[in-house]
């Protein structure tokens, strides 16, 4: 099924409705999925359309703030699996968010229902280097993370 959609533009329904589109991530054109929960119906809410506007409207100025709470995550990890005492080439020392950025990659965008949170709510999803099967996600609160973890924190 499709939608046209005046906000989100030309939309699939597969169980959630999506579309692949592009977006600058630190000077780079990449190829993301944004991903809007939503029923069959394709009816979205007014806050979902606020939060997805808001986050695009402020991606060039928001983006590069991502790197340090993914690095902080990483070390967090790291530690708690005891890769900081024992090595594994999956989990190198990382120190700096340019290291951390060669070791992600932007996935997806994810609009989710709105209500759940106050605020504008939405869920940014990477593939990362050292784990492959769960990715790293953030919740953003009115553009701010405010969680980081497995890719499903961000859904």
């Amino acid at each position: 099924m499709k939608k046209n959609d005046p906000i989100f533009g030309e939309l699939d329904y597969d169980y959630i409705w999506s579309k692949d589109t592009n977006i600058n991530f630190f000077g780079k054109e990449v190829e993301i999925a944004l991903i809007i929960k939503g029923d069959e119906d394709g009816e979205f809410e007014e806050d979902q359309y606020k939060a997805y506007q808001s986050l695009m409207e402020n991606w060039d100025e928001l983006h590069p703030s991502f790197l340090q709470p993914i690095l902080e995550y990483y070390k967090e990890k790291r530690h708690e699996l005891g890769y900081d005492i024992a090595i594994d080439e999956n989990y190198p020392l990382v120190e700096t968010t340019d290291k951390i950025l060669e070791m992600i990659s932007l996935d997806s965008i994810v609009v989710p229902y709105a209500g759940i949170y106050e605020g504008r709510d939405m869920g940014v999803l990477f593939k990362c280097t050292w784990d492959v099967e769960n990715g790293v996600g953030l919740r953003l609160l009115d553009e701010k993370v405010t969680e980081v973890g497995y890719q499903d924190v961000a859904n």
